[in-house]
C-alpha cells in the first residue's frame, strides 16, 4: 500500500509521534497502521512523542571541565519532576550530555540533537533521547547549553549549586598560574549564583534598555509631587542616581563583594592581581537556573486523588 499523507495524518493522530517517524514506519510496515503503530510502540517513538507535550521545568544542570580548567560545558536537561532529577540514571545520562556538549562543534541545541550519539553512533542525539523518554517515563529535553573553551592564558571556574539547581561559568584571564586566581574564581561563581547579575561590566549594558529605563524613571519622577519645585537639573541627577543603584545590582563587577561588603567585585580583582603580580581580567560568565522562565503546571494533588476515588 502505498504512503499517504493521509496515512500519515492517521498515524500521528494514534501516536502522537512526528511526521517523520510515522512516515519511516509506514513505509517500514508497507501502509499498514497496525503494523506502523507496534513499530513506533517498539521503537519507544510513539511513548516519546506523546510525552514531548507535558511541561518538563525540572531536572538538573550539570558540568564537564577538564583537568587544566581550559574548557569547560554547562547543560541544562528538565524533566518533569524533581524524582526523575535525583534519579541516578537520569543523572547519568546528564552528566554524558554534558562530556558530549564538551567535544561538540554544534553552535545551537537544535544542531546538537542532530549530532550522532557518542556513546551509540548509530542513533543521534535526538535519538536517544527519545528512548531515554519511554524508558524513564517522563517528558526530558535538552534546553540549553554554553562551551567554553581558553584561547589565551587563564582558568574557566565552575559552581554547580544545590544539586543542579544552579551553574555558574567564569572565564578568567591571567598569564600566571596560582591558586589564588583560582580560588577568587570559585568565589565569583558562588556570588553569582546568588545574586544573578545580568551583565559583566556597565559597558556590556543594552544602551536601548539603559534609555528605556531612564525614560520610565524620568516620568515617574516628575510625576511624583514631592518633586514638583525640583528643578530639571536635581531630576536628572536624581534618574542617574537610580541608574547607577541598578548598575550595582546588574553588573557583576560593580556589585558588593559579598564576602567582604567594603570592596566591589572590581576591587576584589584588583586585589587579587597585585597579590599574583600579573594582570587579572574577567572575560565572561554564564549562569543556568533549572527552569528558568519555563512556566510550571501548578497541580492539584488532593483534587487528583478526590476524581480518583470516584472512579
Amino acid at each position: 500500500m502505498a504512503v499517504t499523507p493521509a496515512l500519515i495524518k492517521e498515524l500521528r493522530e494514534l501516536t502522537g509521534s512526528g511526521m517523520s517517524d510515522c512516515k519511516k514506519a509506514l513505509e517500514e510496515t508497507g501502509g499498514d497502521i497496525k503494523k506502523a503503530v507496534e513499530f513506533l510502540r517498539e521503537k519507544g517513538l510513539a511513548a516519546a512523542e506523546k510525552k514531548s507535550g507535558r511541561i518538563a521545568a525540572e531536572g538538573v544542570v550539570a558540568l564537564e571541565v577538564v583537568p587544566d580548567f581550559s574548557k569547560a560545558a554547562m547543560v541544562e536537561v528538565n524533566s518533569e519532576t524533581d524524582f526523575v532529577a535525583i534519579n541516578p540514571d537520569f543523572k547519568a545520562y546528564v552528566a554524558d550530555v554534558a562530556a558530549q556538549v564538551l567535544t561538540s562543534t554544534a553552535p545551537d541545541t537544535e544542531a546538537f540533537l542532530a549530532e550522532k550519539w557518542a556513546k551509540d553512533e548509530s542513533q543521534t542525539v535526538q535519538e536517544f533521547l527519545k528512548g531515554k523518554i519511554a524508558t524513564i517515563g517522563e517528558n526530558l529535553n535538552i534546553r540549553r547549553f554554553v562551551r567554553y573553551e581558553k584561547t589565551t592564558p587563564g582558568v574557566i571556574s565552575s559552581y554547580v549549586h544545590g544539586g543542579g539547581k544552579i551553574g555558574v561559568l567564569l572565564e578568567i584571564d591571567c598569564e600566571k598560574d596560582s591558586d589564588v586566581v583560582k580560588e577568587m574564581g570559585y568565589n565569583l561563581c558562588m556570588q553569582i549564583a546568588a545574586l544573578f547579575p545580568k551583565y559583566l561590566r556597565v559597558e556590556d549594558v543594552d544602551q536601548e534598555y539603559l534609555e528605556a529605563e531612564r525614560k520610565i524613571l524620568d516620568a515617574a519622577a516628575k510625576n511624583d509631587p514631592a518633586n514638583a519645585s525640583k528643578p530639571a537639573q536635581v531630576i536628572e541627577k536624581m534618574v542617574e542616581g537610580r541608574i547607577n543603584k541598578q548598575m550595582k545590582e546588574i553588573c557583576l563587577l560593580e556589585q558588593e563583594y559579598v564576602k567582604d561588603t567594603q570592596m566591589t567585585v572590581k576591587a576584589y580583582v584588583d586585589s587579587v592581581a597585585k597579590e599574583v603580580g600579573a594582570p587579572v581580567t574577567l572575560v565572561r560568565f554564564a549562569c543556568f537556573e533549572r527552569g528558568a522562565g519555563i512556566e510550571k503546571k501548578q497541580e492539584d494533588f488532593a483534587e487528583e486523588v478526590a476524581k480518583a476515588m470516584q472512579g
